[in-house]
């Protein structure tokens, strides 16, 4: 799991740069079309949460607490809440919060792993 921590945590903050160039993208293109859309701004949200997550996940991948991996669960949970419910003309959106829910999935095994361990470490 340190390893996947690793990764996870770099891919996301290089995933953040993506999001946020797509959504100032989004966001002219709402603006552009007088739409009302507000998924440029939602965007940016998840880029940010997606950014945080990856953070976490790169500081706290030798913790010995669960503290890291509850807080990657709300973090990335978060993200793919408020995208997939609001991802309007950007719908690559869609992507990234899949990419939050696997991000979700991972910390969820990570503490159910030390749970069932019985130890503080993974």
């Amino acid at each position: 799991m340190k390893t996947w921590k690793l990764v996870a945590g770099i891919l996301s903050m290089i995933i953040f740069f993506v999001v946020t160039l797509q959504s100032c993208a989004a966001g002219v293109v709402n603006a552009l079309e007088e739409n009302g859309g507000s998924s440029g701004s939602i965007g940016f949200i998840c880029g940010l949460l997606i950014l945080t997550g990856g953070i976490v996940s790169v500081a706290t991948r030798r913790s010995e607490k669960k503290s890291g991996n509850i807080a990657l669960i709300i973090l990335f949970g978060l993200c793919a809440i408020i995208g997939l419910t609001g991802y309007g003309n950007y719908s690559d959106l869609v992507i990234w919060s899949v990419w939050a829910l696997i991000n979700v999935a991972v910390a969820v095994v990570a503490l159910i792993k030390k749970k069932k361990d019985g130890t503080e470490t993974a």
